[in-house]
């Protein structure tokens, strides 16, 4: 059982940081990635391998972009390796290799991704300065804004996993808000979503006040998104290991990469 949903503080920064992509974005793009689409990606003749990749890239290449982002000097550099690797992950048949009962998919992708650096790095630059065509558009912009949140002090590793944690909350409050606005509950949403993880900006009562119910709906009406935030990130998290005793120390591990 969850005791917490988001350390104090983090859902503010996660916001900010991810707010284009939760208003423009479409709900495909927040598609949390199955084992069975990581085969797809990886299987050269399913139709459905490129849409799959992409959809691999989306929604993944913020924490891949954030360690080699401290790997290297150069940003445009750390721009063109993460897009360079997802454009081999079919050509090179990286995710032929992937084995849900080796692991997480987290640790695959970053072992993968680190392969990929050590071997062919120099080429995947080199094609990119002569001019390649990217295949994806990603919005580096949006994480170079919150670099500066990151400490000097860590190293790439917990990085990574710390990126990866804030990417995966942010899918998970991105799908309670679409459920939310398709039951007609927009602003309830947007008014009660930092008591998820604690502590408003605004009092119970003031919020009450504009939503024009009491402060005790307004309690129950948070308690009821909080209730349904756990089951979404139990969701999203279920869909990156192997088996469903692996959610709980999955949740722990990422939650403490705030700690760190």
């Amino acid at each position: 059982m969850l005791c917490n949903i988001l350390p104090h503080g983090i859902l503010q920064r996660m916001e900010s940081s991810d707010e284009p992509n939760l208003r423009n974005n479409n709900a495909d793009q927040f598609v949390t990635t199955h084992w069975s689409l990581v085969y797809a990606a990886g299987d050269h003749e399913c139709e459905e391998s490129n849409r799959a990749l992409e959809r691999l890239c989306r929604a993944y290449w913020p924490p891949l972009y954030a360690y080699v982002r401290r790997r290297v000097n150069s940003i445009h550099e750390a721009q063109d390796l993460t897009q360079a690797f997802f454009e081999r992950l079919l050509e090179k048949k990286y995710l032929t290799d992937a084995d849900p009962e080796r692991g997480r998919f987290r640790s695959f992708l970053i072992t993968a991704f680190k392969r990929f650096l050590s071997k062919e790095h120099d080429k995947a630059t080199a094609k990119k300065r002569g001019g390649s065509q990217r295949t994806f558009s990603v919005d580096f912009e949006s994480q170079e804004r919150n670099w500066g949140i990151l400490q000097d002090t860590m190293t790439a590793e917990r990085i990574y996993d710390r990126q990866w944690a804030v990417t995966l909350l942010n899918r998970v409050m991105s799908r309670l808000q679409r459920e939310m606005e398709r039951s007609g509950k927009s602003q309830q949403f947007q008014l009660l979503k930092d008591f998820i993880g604690g502590v408003g900006m605004a009092s119970y009562s003031d919020v009450a006040s504009e939503l024009g119910i009491s402060e005790s709906a307004a309690r129950m009406a948070t308690s009821r998104m909080r209730s349904r935030y756990r089951e979404l990130l139990r969701d999203e998290i279920s869909q990156t290991v192997i088996a469903e005793e692996d959610i709980d120390c999955e949740v722990q591990y990422l939650f403490k990469t705030f700690a760190e």
